[in-house]
């Protein structure tokens, strides 16, 4: 049984990559399954550190970016909005080329708040970050 509102077909939220740091990170979402949302970033001059690795902050943009279009794609959109509350990472794994792949699933998906695992892992399948997203639900103003 699917988690989202309604059935969401990838052109439909693509325009919420748009115009943000999302595309200037290159960040693309690839699929969406009954129950998360998956995504891919380039590791490039974008998403890079001085040391030539993925940088830690473009492994935390990737995982908000798919936990926060997850929990909007949970709710009623046209009475509440899911803004993030807050993020940590764990980076276990150095990545310094081609992409990394995240998936965003659902811990808990309250009235008030919602919280996200995000595995993000790199072309063979190895974990490089692990990352939990608390939204919080608001109600949108009449």
């Amino acid at each position: 049984m699917s988690i989202w509102y309604r059935p969401y077909k990838l052109e439909e939220i693509q325009w919420v990559l748009k115009n943000n740091m999302s595309e200037a990170l290159g960040i693309e979402i690839i699929e969406i399954t009954e129950d998360s949302v998956k995504g891919r970033m380039p590791v490039d001059q974008r998403t890079k550190q001085s040391r030539n690795i993925l940088h830690g902050g473009a492994s935390a943009a990737l995982a908000e970016t798919l936990g926060s279009i997850a929990s909007n794609l949970a709710i009623d959109s046209t009475t509440h909005t899911c803004v993030g509350l807050d993020i940590n990472a764990n980076h276990l794994r150095p990545v310094s080329s081609g992409f990394v792949y995240g998936e965003a699933k659902p811990i808990h998906l309250g009235k008030k708040t919602h919280v996200w695992a995000i595995e993000i892992k790199n072309e063979q399948g190895k974990l490089v970050c692990i990352s939990r997203l608390t939204m919080a639900v608001l109600e949108l103003e009449k």
